[in-house]
């Protein structure tokens, strides 16, 4: 055995010395095989570089899609209940359908409290901003690449029919070997169904989606482009106008919500392509700063462009709204539906002002130079004060919006490319209304107030009190005072009425407004109410509006004689009733001073109407067993919180002699403090 290998390796030496002779020696046979050899070899190691798609996608013909794990570390800091490790993988896209799949949107439903960190060649649908917390999974959005196109119409090119997404991110708990896999994933474009998705060994998912043959295609007929949705508020991106090296965008945001409303509206994105805003009119940044393109490469490119003119060149501007007196300025103003403090009021509030426009100028980067190279932004989200969350998809390719033409003829102006963001209310998790509402009654003396912490725990307070006891009984003078001078009454109340009283004392229900719905009279034929709103904020609410739901009642409303009282027909329900202030009454002021400050509390803004109610065609109603109360109240389009009972009936225990004298010797208690 050991002669046999020495000969082996004889022969190979001399092979070695063979090719160790000048190339001019050499066969000119052997140096064209070395040649085809060397050529050969370098398309085969170019194809093992590109990821080709599994060979299970060949059987789909859908929208084929994968998550691959591809790898993993612990990270620091050491956790034994809670530790972090790093993850790698890739989503895969892959498009063997008969159409294109315009706009596409795969759902991956993590499960390990992932911190995604980077995510290429897509954005989160949601509108969040990286990195991100997605442990409750998450859907992502294609960017740049938003559409995928046929085999047939590209002649099989995966460069236009496929997308890869790269992900890197922290997950929590689970160590190798054992592989951090998502629960599952889907298409969540309208339109397809997908079975549950299979495991390929324990590191890769898939799943094949194919069109359901129940749905209506959401496509526009004869231009390609997906049609408008339908949101409570949504955002067109309109490019007007165009350049090399610029463009002109009309920005319009649109309330669609019956009860939604926006006050000092906020708007948001992120710039993906290093886009900086050059002017605007309509509205502007709330931080005027051009030093990141200066030390950027924004400000190497355009080196002589006055950066002193340049609005933001920040990645995530935030943009506001224009007070009415710039409506008419030449240079910010002069743009329809512009400059009204940031208030969009719901189109059954009134109608003219249910929008709000502003135009831009933007210049973009290499290598985006040239007139078509357009794309938005993405990422939005708006918000406003004391107003609902609203969480925003990213933008869609829409056909292109029309104008009315400025000159006034009787033609429209086209944009040259239109995205739609639509934006839906949202309750975010463990966010708490801004909003509270405490029954009272003819037939009770005592005021059911709002809820323990209605709007939120304080987080300091210079006395100890309860957050989970319930909120005790109060006289009815307690709501013209705020909460921190109500103890006194409070306690007072609850002696005289042998109630109990939690100790330490419940927390207060923390809201900047509070509405009390009274009972006021309940009679053979109707009934009436009194509702009261206080404003216990600094801040003063202009054209304000408040909306009652009431499942039995509403049909019965006839007027509200100090408020402008309308109903409202809500997803078909006719059971909720419009209230707004009077013209020229429907400003609400914000808290003041007393009339002496040294003793006396502050006083909330108020306004308050008498509502009456017909029981004609209104079968079993019972006013004081609940029907005369609402089931939802909302101020400014955000829902309040509403206490848990109605006053009961037959409690009218305490004579009026003794109850006067109890609150004038609280009061003179107060005044001496």
């Amino acid at each position: 055995m050991r002669v046999q290998s020495f000969e082996l390796y004889q022969k190979r030496v001399q092979s070695f010395e063979l090719y160790r002779k000048p190339i001019g020696a050499m066969p000119t046979l052997l140096l064209i095989l070395l040649v085809l050899v060397a050529a050969a070899a370098a398309p085969f190691s170019a194809s093992q570089t590109a990821l080709a798609p599994s060979p299970a996608s060949d059987a789909c013909n859908g929208v084929f899609l994968s998550y691959s794990y591809t790898g993993g570390s612990q990270l620091p800091p050491t956790n034994a209940t809670h530790q972090a490790y790093r993850f790698q993988s890739t989503l895969t896209v892959l498009n063997n359908g008969a159409d294109d799949l315009k706009s596409w949107m795969v759902l991956v439903g993590f499960q390990h409290d992932e911190l995604l960190v980077s995510a290429s060649n897509a954005v989160l649908a949601d509108g969040s901003s990286l990195p991100a917390s997605v442990g409750n999974g998450t859907v992502f959005a294609g960017y740049p690449t938003t559409d995928l196109k046929t085999a047939i119409e590209t002649a099989g090119d995966l460069t236009q029919m496929q997308v890869q997404v790269q992900l890197v991110g922290t997950q929590f708990g689970v160590k190798s070997p054992d592989v951090p896999m998502p629960s599952n994933i889907s298409l969540a474009n309208d339109g397809f169904v997908c079975p549950a998705p299979t495991l390929q060994g324990k590191s890769e998912m898939q799943v094949c989606c194919t069109k359901d043959t129940n749905f209506k295609a959401n496509i526009t007929v004869g231009d390609g482009f997906l049609s408008r949705k339908s949101g409570d508020l949504t955002i067109m991106y309109d490019v007007i106008r165009t350049y090399d090296s610029s463009y002109w965008a009309q920005v319009t945001i649109a309330n669609h919500n019956p009860l939604g409303r926006l006050d000092n509206w906020k708007l948001s994105w992120d710039w993906m392509r290093d886009e900086f805003i050059y002017t605007m009119k309509g509205a502007y940044p709330n931080v005027v700063d051009s030093s990141d393109c200066i030390f950027g490469t924004q400000g190497t490119y355009y080196q002589s462009l006055d950066f002193s003119n340049v609005l933001n060149c920040e990645k995530r501007p935030t943009i506001i709204d224009l007070p009415p007196t710039k409506a008419n300025d030449t240079t910010l103003g002069l743009i329809p539906n512009c400059c009204r403090n940031g208030t969009i009021l719901p189109p059954s509030v009134d109608p003219s002002k249910s929008t709000s426009v502003f135009q831009m100028q933007v210049y973009k980067m290499p290598p985006d130079l040239n007139r078509s190279a357009l794309s938005p932004p993405q990422n939005w989200q708006i918000n406003g004060t004391l107003n609902p969350d609203y969480q925003c998809g990213q933008p869609i390719r829409v056909s292109p919006s029309q104008f009315p033409d400025p000159s006034g003829l009787p033609s429209n102006t086209t944009a040259v490319a239109s995205w739609q963001v639509v934006c839906n209310i949202t309750q975010a998790k463990g966010s708490s209304p801004r909003c509270c509402v405490s029954f009272s009654s003819y037939y009770n003396e005592s005021i059911v107030p709002c809820p323990t912490c209605a709007c939120g725990c304080p987080s300091s307070t210079s006395q100890t009190c309860s957050a989970t006891a319930p909120a005790i009984l109060l006289p009815s003078e307690a709501l013209l005072v705020p909460f921190e001078n109500r103890s006194a009454l409070a306690l007072a109340w609850a002696d005289l009425n042998h109630h109990t009283v939690p100790n330490p004392l419940p927390c207060g229900d923390n809201c900047g407004v509070s509405i009390n719905w009274h009972v006021y009279t309940d009679y053979t034929k109707g009934w009436t109410a009194r509702v009261t709103i206080f404003n216990w904020d600094e801040t003063s609410f202009p054209d304000w509006f408040a909306a009652v739901q009431m499942d039995k009642a509403a049909p019965g409303f006839e007027k509200a004689y100090s408020f402008n009282g309308t109903m409202l027909e809500i997803n078909g329900a006719n059971n909720t009733i419009l209230l707004q202030g009077l013209p020229g009454l429907n400003y609400l002021v914000a808290e003041t001073d007393g009339a002496n400050p040294q003793k006396d509390p502050r006083v909330p803004g108020k306004q308050q109407s008498v509502m009456s109610f017909t029981k004609k065609n209104i079968a079993g109603i019972n006013v004081p067993g609940g029907d005369g109360f609402p089931t939802k109240v909302f101020f400014n389009g955000d829902e309040c919180a509403l206490p848990s009972f109605y006053p009961s009936s037959g409690s009218r225990s305490m004579s009026n002699i003794v109850y006067s004298v109890l609150v004038a010797s609280v009061l003179f208690k107060l005044m001496l403090r």
